[in-house]
């Protein structure tokens, strides 16, 4: 891998980072919201503040997990599982955790089934 590329690869990491964060932290939102509109029934702005946040935030997550696969070499478990943790809330800094301690971020590492456990993870 190039020195370049390798940039590129951390730029990515650390994006997906900051947006499963926002992910969740625009969940929590929206269940604020939710709650303001549905049970205490006082009003709607948090829903309509953030369920378009959280939208986007969704959606980003979704490519930036599609962008880990083909970049970093994911397996199609790790991105199935990175989809999955995109639907309950805050799962996805669950999964963001694990992929940091498994070695998910270094490029081509998932590939190698014993790499975990011979190699820390690098890209902080």
């Amino acid at each position: 891998m190039r020195r370049g590329e390798s940039s590129n690869a951390r730029m990515l990491v650390r994006a997906f980072r900051v947006v499963a964060s926002l992910e969740a932290a625009t969940w929590l939102g929206l269940l604020i919201g939710m709650y303001f509109k549905w049970i205490a029934k006082s009003t709607d702005l948090g829903v309509r503040i953030f369920g378009p946040l959280h939208g986007a935030m969704f959606v980003t997550f979704v490519v930036l997990s599609i962008a880990m696969y083909v970049r970093l070499g994911w397996r199609q478990r790790t991105l199935l599982l990175a989809l999955v943790s995109s639907l309950p809330p805050f799962a996805t800094i669950a999964f963001e955790v694990w992929a940091a301690r498994t070695g998910r971020f270094v490029p081509g590492a998932d590939r190698y089934s014993d790499f975990p456990a011979r190699y820390p993870t690098p890209v902080r």
